[in-house]
């Protein structure tokens, strides 16, 4: 498992239906929340831009910072993380993610895969009450203080939509996708 270097931890310290389906990033088709699937076309539509690396990097995604790949054996990969560090602060925004995750692709290319809502416990304390996105609550994460979600929308993720981990989200490009 890569670790985030000491001074990344400080900051981290499509069509929607109306039956409440959501066509995937890979084309199929899963039930979920109608709420949550109009969340999830705003932040779809918020970050498809962002597919370009250059677009994200011009909006503030460092994307020309090559940030590590964090993995779990057991678990699967999450990807690189870019920060927006201007969007680093108490409270999240549906259509602006503090950061984008991207998994390498074929060619050395950078595939988003996911974006990432973060508020530091230095600007929400651990013990306040836990900010709402998606109609839920954002996790703690001790080890990084910080409060956090993970939305995989430009992935499926066998894992479910919010988890930490996608197991199909490799740190090594893949030899026959992208």
């Amino acid at each position: 498992m890569t670790r985030l270097p000491s001074a990344l931890l400080t900051i981290f310290s499509a069509a929607v239906l109306a039956s409440g389906c959501v066509h995937t990033p890979a084309g199929t088709t899963a039930m979920v929340d109608p709420g949550v699937s109009r969340d999830l076309e705003r932040v779809r539509s918020a970050t498809r831009a962002f597919r370009d690396t250059a677009a994200a990097h011009a909006a503030g995604y460092p994307i020309g910072t090559m940030q590590p790949c964090l993995s779990n054996p057991s678990a699967g990969g999450m990807g690189h993380h870019y920060v927006n560090r201007a969007l680093i602060d108490d409270r999240v925004d549906l259509e602006h993610p503090e950061i984008l995750l991207y998994a390498p692709a074929r060619g050395g290319k950078l595939k988003l895969v996911a974006v990432e809502y973060v508020i530091p416990y230095r600007l929400l304390p651990r013990d306040a009450e836990a900010p709402h996105i998606f109609g839920r609550p954002l996790r703690q994460n001790d080890e990084l203080k910080l409060w956090n979600l993970h939305v995989w929308a430009w992935e499926e993720n066998p894992a479910g939509l919010f988890a930490e981990w996608n197991p199909t989200v490799k740190c090594v490009a893949h030899a026959g996708g992208g």
